[in-house]
């Protein structure tokens, strides 16, 4: 069994275990139901998977193992996890956004590990797509960000169908007072991993004002005067968003929108062009606040400032991890007052002056219509960009290549050039449609 995880291990490139893995690890092997309490971004999800992959049976056809993520982006990451452990267990990610029937279809032939959202799983188990039957094991990530989310009901109702269920991992970033009932859990272990002192010690927070109410204005000279460093802005409505958006396509600044209301493939496109350097500007609601796989960035922006202590906590936490340092900045109206959870000292920083725009960023992505369903590889797109498009090693950066489509960094002045190139080519003997991605 070890042997298989350290296997596992470095299949993923990881030397060490963490203590909060380990610990996770050993009350999941003796058979304990785990509460596990662990900031955003610990490494909880290889925490439950390596001790549970180990208890299914391979090639069964029999769902044994459910796994319930508040969001598309988190239960995809978790099976990407999966996958790339190389089990050789079945595993298929359900969530909404696009069609039912394609999942219904590969769940003919039951995987032995279930990911998926509140929402989609509880439609499934309803319309008798999901057989219940052989679910021994139930992990709600993120537990408390899916209560929040509203889910209540759908968790509820698939725990109804779960009947035959010895284990139950619960995992959380803020600690939970009180466990639903209908989760279950009678006797289990906590493990808490929270930090006492919730802000962070390399987080510096600062602040700006706004002449008037509207701060529209304030927020673009900021945008501008911290120049083209990683940031992501929260507020507290997708409109929002969407409305700043708007300005800031009409001053030329280049960023990207992330919330519950755009279509799956437009957020995965965001997040991937905010990975590759594509932009650095990131307008997001609480959504993107945790479990997503975006890299640490410079300074947060609190265009609006959440209702709770833990909501800012939990965005903050964007930045300054592990033992990097970061900075939040906090956007204030001209009357507005400090929210009260915010006790921690911050100085105002003045926005007279000119702030020009920030250069466009050095990468652009390109789009590819071939993916992984088309037997498409990095590798595929390596080999094409630098010997059909004559790029050079560094003037390509990072590949996504996801089930039917791709997306490949390349440095804005090669683009042009590179689509002309590329645009009769072919991969594995397949024509391919190359052009900027929008």
């Amino acid at each position: 069994m070890h042997n298989k995880r350290t296997e596992y291990l470095n299949r993923l490139g990881i030397e060490a275990l963490n203590e909060m893995q380990k610990k996770t690890i050993s009350a999941i092997e003796a058979n304990k139901n785990v509460v596990l309490l662990s900031p955003t971004g610990s490494g909880k999800t290889l925490g439950f998977l390596l001790p549970l992959v180990d208890k299914l049976q391979r090639n069964s056809e029999q769902t044994q193992l459910l796994i319930l993520a508040p969001a598309r982006e988190l239960a995809l990451q978790i099976e990407q996890v999966v996958k790339s452990l190389g089990t050789g267990l079945k595993t298929l990610c359900c969530y909404g956004g696009h069609m039912i029937q394609t999942e219904r279809n590969s769940l003919k032939h039951p995987p032995e590990i279930i990911v998926g959202t509140p929402g989609r799983i509880a439609d499934h188990l309803r319309r008798g797509h999901i057989s219940a039957e052989h679910i021994k094991y139930l992990v709600l990530d993120e537990f408390d960000k899916a209560l929040e989310l509203g889910f209540h009901n759908e968790m509820q109702d698939i725990a109804i169908h779960l009947r035959r269920l010895k284990h139950r991992t619960l995992t959380s970033a803020t600690s939970m007072n009180e466990i639903p009932a209908f989760v279950g859990l009678k006797e289990y272990e906590t493990l808490c991993f929270l930090k006492k002192k919730q802000i962070q010690e390399n987080l510096t927070l600062k602040a700006v004002r706004a002449e008037g109410k509207d701060k529209l204005d304030a927020f673009y000279k900021l945008a501008c005067m911290l120049g083209n460093e990683p940031m992501v802005v929260f507020v507290n409505h997708r409109e929002a968003a969407d409305r700043i958006s708007g300005h800031l396509n009409k001053m030329g600044l280049a960023h990207d929108v992330f919330h519950g209301g755009l279509k799956q493939e437009d957020r995965e496109r965001a997040l991937i062009k905010f990975r590759n350097g594509s932009h650095h500007l990131l307008l997001t609601t609480d959504l993107a606040a945790r479990g997503l796989d975006i890299p640490d960035i410079k300074y947060v922006i609190h265009y609006h400032f959440p209702k709770q202590r833990e909501a800012f906590v939990h965005r903050n936490g964007r930045t300054a991890r592990m033992k990097a340092s970061g900075v939040a900045y906090l956007v204030f109206g001209g009357e507005e007052p400090t929210p009260e959870y915010i006790k921690d000292d911050f100085e105002f920083e003045s926005l007279t002056g000119d702030f020009p725009l920030p250069k466009q960023p050095d990468w652009q992505t390109i789009y590819l219509d071939k993916g992984k369903k088309d037997k498409v590889n990095k590798i595929d797109i390596v080999g094409l960009f630098l010997k059909k498009g004559k790029l050079k090693k560094d003037e390509l950066g990072l590949i996504d290549v996801l089930d039917h489509s791709a997306f490949v960094a390349v440095q804005s002045n090669k683009v042009n050039q590179l689509i002309k190139q590329l645009s009769n080519e072919r991969i594995k003997g397949k024509k391919i449609r190359i052009l900027l991605s929008k």
